[in-house]
C-alpha cells in the first residue's frame, strides 16, 4: 500500500520505519532540511514509562499558582489574545480531578510501556545505537512533604506494576555516585528502574537511514501546504515541491497537527507547549550523572548523553514562538551546577528550545479519524521519545489491517467527540 507520512521527527520517522518493515511503499514529507530538527532534536533524553502520567491532576491549580511564583519557575505562561490556548487552558482545569486523573493514567501507561518494548526488541533485532543508557531514573525531592506527598504515586505504581523504589540519601547515592556531594539538599528519592535514556536526534537519524534503505523516500526541504478531501476521505496532499498521492495518509506534526486538521473541518486539542533544554559538555565523568534525574522543585531532567549532559525543563504556554529565552536558561543552569557542580562546563552549554504537543488529558492521539484514510499520531507531549516506537508500531499494525497488539480504540480523537 503507498502511505504518505506528514512529519519526520521521532514519531513520523517510526511510523515510516515500521510501515516499510511491513512492506508499505512510504513516502515522509517535512519542511526541514533533515529528520528530528523540531522538537525531536534536544529534549531531555528520558524513555520514561514510569512518569507517563498526566500533567493535570488533583492539586495542579494550586501547585501552579506556587509554580509561577518561584524564581525558577517550572511553568510560565504568556498571556495571548489565542482562543485556542484560553480554551486548551480550560479543558486541562477540567481534568483536574481524581476522576480525570485515573482514567488518562489508564490511556497512557499502556502504549508507553508497549514502546518500551519495542524499542528493546528493535535494539535487539538492528542493534540501533544512540547513546542509550538503562539505568532508571531517580526523582529528588527537597523537602519531606515532596517526600511524603509520592503515597499516592506508589500506588499507582503498584496498581500498574511499574518497579520502583524509595531511597534515602545512602541509597540515592549508591545509584548516583556523584550525588554525595549535594545529598544534604535533598531528603530522598523514588527510583524506577525499567525507565531508560538515550539521544533522539542520534535515534531517530539512525532510524532513518534503516528506512531509506527499507525504501523509504524522505523529501526534507519540502513544506506542507494544505491537505485536500472530498469530505469522506482525503485525496491528496499540497506541498510546496507540488501535489502527492497515497491511499494511506499518516499525520505526525506535532503541533502543526492542529492547524492543518482545521483546514478539513477536524478539530483536536493539541497546543504548542514549549520546553528548553541545554547541553552541556562533560569535564569530569565522575562528577556526571549516571543516567537520569529529576529535580521534583523545579520539574527539570539532567541526563547523561554519552560524553554530554542534557538539562531539560519548563512548561512554557506562548503558543507558536520559538524565542529563547535567557530567564528559562536560568533556571536550567541553576538546576544542573545545583545538582553536579563539577559534572560538566556551562561556559560551553547550547541552548535551545521545542513545543511540546500537548493535549489537555496528557494522552496522545493516535488512530483513524472520519476521513476513512487518515491517521493521527500527534500530541504525545513531554512523551513523544517514550512512546516512539509503540506509536510506530500500532499505526503499521492499522494500515495494516492488523489488530494492534494493545488495545488504543480510548487512544482515538473520538474521545473528543469529534
Amino acid at each position: 500500500m503507498k502511505v504518505l507520512v506528514l512529519g519526520s521527527g521521532v514519531i513520523g520517522t517510526s511510523i515510516a520505519y515500521y510501515l516499510a518493515r511491513a512492506g508499505h511503499e512510504v513516502t515522509v514529507v517535512d519542511r526541514q532540511a533533515g529528520p528530528a530538527l523540531e522538537t525531536s532534536f534536544a529534549n531531555a533524553g528520558e524513555v520514561s514509562p514510569g512518569y507517563s502520567a498526566p500533567w493535570a491532576g488533583p492539586g495542579v491549580p494550586v501547585k501552579a499558582i506556587k509554580w509561577m511564583l518561584m524564581q525558577h519557575s517550572p511553568l510560565v505562561i504568556w498571556p495571548l489574545l489565542d482562543p485556542a490556548m484560553w480554551r486548551w487552558g480550560a479543558a486541562m482545569l477540567a481534568n483536574c480531578t481524581a476522576r480525570a486523573y485515573a482514567v488518562n493514567k489508564s490511556r497512557m501507561v499502556p502504549i508507553a510501556e508497549y514502546s518500551r518494548d519495542c524499542l528493546k526488541a528493535l535494539r535487539a533485532e538492528t542493534g540501533i545505537t544512540y547513546d542509550e543508557r538503562a539505568q532508571g531514573t531517580l526523582q529528588l525531592f527537597r523537602t519531606q512533604k515532596q517526600l511524603d506527598g509520592i503515597a499516592g504515586d506508589v500506588e499507582v505504581l503498584k496498581q500498574y506494576g511499574v518497579p520502583f523504589e524509595v531511597l534515602d540519601r545512602a541509597g540515592f547515592c549508591n545509584i548516583e555516585p556523584a550525588l554525595a556531594l549535594t545529598q544534604h539538599k535533598f531528603v530522598g528519592a523514588l527510583r524506577l528502574p525499567g525507565d531508560e535514556t538515550g539521544d533522539c536526534f542520534k535515534f531517530t537519524n539512525r532510524l532513518t537511514e534503516m528506512a531509506q534503505a527499507l525504501g523509504v523516500d524522505f523529501r526534507f526541504g519540502t513544506a506542507v501546504l494544505g491537505i485536500d478531501s472530498d469530505g469522506a476521505r482525503v485525496t491528496g496532499v499540497r506541498t510546496a515541491a507540488g501535489a502527492l498521492q497515497a491511499e494511506r495518509y499518516v499525520l505526525a506534526l506535532g503541533s502543526y497537527s492542529a492547524p492543518l486538521l482545521k483546514t478539513l473541518g477536524l478539530r483536536i486539542p493539541v497546543y504548542p507547549v514549549k520546553g528548553y533544554s541545554i547541553t552541556v559538555p562533560i569535564t569530569d565523568p565522575a562528577g556526571a550523572p549516571e543516567s537520569t534525574i529529576m529535580d521534583e522543585t523545579h520539574k527539570v531532567a539532567v541526563t547523561r548523553l554519552g560524553d554530554r549532559i542534557r538539562v531539560g525543563g519548563t512548561a512554557e504556554l506562548a503558543g507558536y514562538s520559538l524565542a529563547l529565552r535567557e530567564a528559562r536558561r536560568a533556571t536550567l543552569n541553576h538546576v544542573v551546577t545545583d545538582l553536579f557542580p563539577k559534572g560538566g562546563d556551562i561556559s560551553k552549554a547550547t541552548f535551545w528550545c521545542g513545543l511540546r504537543p500537548m493535549t489537555p488529558d496528557g494522552t496522545p492521539i493516535i488512530g483513524g479519524t472520519r476521513l476513512t484514510n487518515l491517521l493521527l499520531a500527534t500530541g504525545h507531549g513531554t512523551l513523544g521519545w517514550t512512546m516512539a516506537a509503540g506509536t510506530g508500531r500500532v499505526i503499521s499494525d492499522l494500515v495494516s489491517g492488523r489488530e494492534p497488539e494493545i488495545d488504543v480504540r480510548a487512544l482515538s480523537m473520538a474521545r473528543y467527540g469529534t
